[in-house]
């Protein structure tokens, strides 16, 4: 099930959320994921692990059918309060999702990883109840923003004690070993301490920043290939009678020995024959 957010961790969160550094560099963020996944209006979408709503609230506005589920009641009381009936909740467990397959456009696991006990079984989900793409996003195990979170969680107590990072090759690695070779695209955002936020907005949407593996926040999509399995069919088949005998012996029955000799009639030979062709008929349609 892995970590569950309580309410003080909820509120905590919440509160993180509203100061305005953190709320630009969620929207880089969530700029990223949108122009990743390319979703269109009026497409289904299920955010694994919406918490308050910070990464389900750029999806409302790109016009999607939203759909969140997260194990913490205190997050959906947060989301729910904000966004009303707009999106439909659920309580459960990234790793147990009640949910058909191929039931959504597109999933989203927007920093959900990181607090699962069980990633690989976290993507499995993700991957069967989405039929177009998935969205992976996550804190970067190799940025030097990962890094300070990691080694201020040695001296202080922090969120990020109970988190779990992983790098781009990480989870490139969990999605060939549960999906194959599909077609898979990462980017990343740096979220460099540039004071101007047009300038940073700007920098930040360069194909070549994007590429750079050590950025702070990582993004992943999975476009998801359609799997075929084939099996055997069995086909019954009921031989009729023809002439008071089996259509399958017909070619053999009906080669009888005439005038009590050793030799066959034509037309014996002829109705065995017909026989056959009429076998092979039935068979092919």
């Amino acid at each position: 099930m892995g970590y569950i957010f309580d309410f003080h961790d909820a509120k905590r969160y919440d509160q993180w959320m509203r100061k305005r550094r953190n709320r630009f560099a969620a929207d880089l963020e969530s700029r990223l994921m949108l122009g990743m996944l390319e979703p269109v209006a009026g497409e289904t979408v299920l955010d694994v692990g919406c918490g308050t709503g910070a990464s389900i609230a750029p999806l409302l506005e790109k016009g999607l059918d939203a759909t969140g589920i997260d194990p913490s009641p205190y997050m959906l009381d947060i989301l729910a309060a904000a966004f009303g009936n707009r999106v439909s909740l659920y309580r459960g467990i990234a790793e147990d999702l009640p949910f058909d397959d191929n039931s959504f456009n597109h999933a989203c696991l927007f920093t959900s990883l990181e607090f699962v006990d069980d990633p690989k079984k976290a993507l499995s989900e993700a991957f069967r109840v989405a039929k177009d793409r998935v969205f992976i996003g996550f804190l970067n195990r190799y940025a030097l923003a990962g890094i300070g979170r990691r080694v201020q969680g040695i001296f202080t107590p922090t969120i990020f004690n109970r988190a779990t990072f992983f790098s781009v090759w990480q989870i490139k690695s969990m999605v060939r070993e549960l999906m194959g070779p599909v077609p898979v695209c990462w980017r990343t955002v740096c979220q460099l301490p540039v004071p101007w936020e047009a300038w940073m907005k700007h920098i930040e949407g360069s194909g070549l920043v994007q590429r750079f593996p050590f950025g702070a926040f990582a993004g992943m999509v999975v476009t998801l290939v359609p799997r075929f399995r084939t099996r055997p069919l069995a086909i019954q088949y009921q031989p009729k009678t023809v002439r008071g005998i089996t259509a399958g012996a017909a070619g053999c029955s009906s080669m009888t020995p005439t005038n009590g000799g050793g030799n066959f009639s034509r037309q014996s030979a002829e109705i065995g024959e017909n026989n056959l062709t009429k076998l092979s008929n039935n068979c092919l349609n």
